[in-house]
């Protein structure tokens, strides 16, 4: 079994919902020598998270967005955890429940998404800055 390991940075994004599937198998380009296995992803944040979903349309993104800061508003009076900003207490809830990883399937040197499916980067806070994920990828 072959194993492969990488910390990346990825560029800033704003806060939002953002497909970075691209950017994954770009910087770990030995997912193509692994015919079947697994490629684990972690970012190493806890105001940021990462998911698996639709990769077609954008508008899944921006509703995404919405329906988390409605489920999960600013300003709550009960946050005590609020010297980093209203977004902040928020962003951790947020982290928690979308999770800190996602693993996908690979095959014959490629991610084994569905047609409609991409990996996004759920960045919670207005101004996160650069995010790092650990890649591992592994299999034969």
């Amino acid at each position: 079994m072959n194993f492969f390991q990488k910390e990346i940075k990825l560029p800033y994004y704003k806060r939002g919902f953002h497909l970075i599937t691209n950017i994954i198998v770009a910087e770990l380009s030995e997912i193509s020598k692994i015919k079947v296995g697994q490629l684990h992803v972690f970012i190493k944040h806890t105001s940021a998270s990462l998911t698996i979903n639709e990769n077609a349309d954008p508008t899944v993104r921006h509703d995404f967005e919405h329906h988390m800061n409605v489920m999960v508003p600013e300003n709550a009076p009960y946050y005590i955890h609020t010297y980093e900003g209203p977004d902040d207490m928020p962003a951790h809830i947020k982290s928690s429940l979308m999770g800190a990883s996602v693993q996908v399937p690979i095959t014959n040197g490629q991610l084994n998404l569905g047609a409609w499916q991409g990996v996004y980067l759920c960045e919670h806070r207005d101004n996160g800055g650069f995010r790092k994920l650990v890649l591992t990828a592994f299999g034969e």
